[in-house]
C-alpha cells in the first residue's frame, strides 16, 4: 500500500472531542509522530510505533514523517487542538517546501480538530461571538516586540483576544509585561478568561476583570482570552456565561 501522512488534531483533551475523521486516520496508521505528551494520548496497538519527541524539534520530526511516508508507511502527525493553529501542520508543509521534490507527490491531509480556543470559548459561553484575533504570546519564533505591537494593535481595534502559550517556566515574566500592555491599552474593568486544561479532569475556568488579573494564573495548558469593550459576563446559577454580543456598535 502506497504511504501517505495525515496531520491531525486530536483535540484539547477529552477522547469524545477528536473527530470521526481523526479516529478513522489513527486506526489506520502504522506509525504516530508528534510531541510526546500528544504521542501518549494514542493508544498503543500491535502493528503501530509511536514515535515521541520533544517540543523544539517540529522541523526534525516533521522532517522524519515525510521520510516514513515516502517509504510506504502510513503517517500520523498528531497536535493538539487544530494542528493548523500555532501546531504542526506549517511545520511540515516548511519541510516539505526545504526538502527532497519527490516529498511534493506524498498524499497529505491536514485534519481539522476542535481548538484550546475554541473549547474554552464554549465552556465558557461565547467570548468569542464577534471579531476576534489568535496571538501566540511564545517568542521562541518571534521577536518580543512583534508580540508588543500586535498586542497594541489589537487592542486598539477592540478585539477579543485568545492567547496561546502565555507563560511557561522558560518564560516567567513575559505574560506579566502582556498584562501590563493591555491595562494600557484596555483599562482594568477589561473581562478576561483563564481557561486551564479545558474538557480534561484538571479543568479550571475563572474569570476575572484585567485589574485583577495576576501572571500566576496562567500556564502552558492555560487558554486565555480577552474580552472586547462589549464583552458582557451573566450572573445564574453556577457557572456565569461570558459572551460577546455578535453586533457593534
Amino acid at each position: 500500500m502506497s504511504g501517505w501522512i495525515a496531520i491531525a488534531g486530536i483535540g484539547p483533551g477529552d477522547a469524545a472531542l477528536v473527530t470521526p475523521e481523526v479516529s478513522q486516520a489513527l486506526a489506520e496508521a502504522t506509525d504516530i509522530v508528534g510531541y510526546a505528551p500528544y504521542v501518549s494520548r494514542v493508544p498503543a496497538r500491535a502493528g503501530l510505533t509511536l514515535h515521541a519527541s520533544d517540543n523544539r524539534v517540529e522541523l526534525e520530526r516533521a522532517a522524519h514523517a515525510l521520510q516514513m511516508a515516502a517509504s510506504g508507511r502510513r503517517v500520523v502527525v498528531v497536535s493538539s487542538g487544530d494542528p493548523g493553529v500555532f501546531a504542526m501542520a506549517s511545520a511540515v508543509f516548511e519541510a516539505l517546501e526545504a526538502g527532497p521534490a519527490a516529498h511534493r507527490e506524498l498524499d497529505i491531509r491536514v485534519l481539522p480538530g476542535i481548538t484550546a480556543m475554541l473549547a474554552a470559548s464554549a465552556r465558557a459561553g461565547a467570548p468569542l461571538g464577534h471579531d476576534f484575533c489568535a496571538i501566540n504570546l511564545s517568542d521562541n519564533l518571534k521577536p518580543w516586540a512583534l508580540i508588543e505591537r500586535r498586542l497594541r494593535l489589537a487592542a486598539e481595534a477592540d478585539f477579543a483576544m485568545a492567547f496561546y502559550n502565555p507563560r511557561s517556566k522558560a518564560r516567567p515574566h513575559g505574560f506579566a509585561r502582556v498584562l501590563e500592555v493591555l491595562r494600557e491599552t484596555c483599562g482594568e474593568d477589561r473581562l478576561i478568561l483563564f481557561a486551564r486544561a479545558v474538557s480534561t479532569p484538571e479543568e479550571e475556568m475563572r474569570v476575572v476583570t484585567l485589574g485583577e488579573a495576576r501572571p500566576e494564573m496562567a500556564d502552558m495548558r492555560t487558554m486565555v482570552i480577552l474580552g472586547s469593550s462589549r464583552t458582557r459576563l451573566v450572573e445564574r446559577p453556577g457557572r456565569p456565561i461570558l459572551y460577546t454580543p455578535r453586533s457593534a456598535a
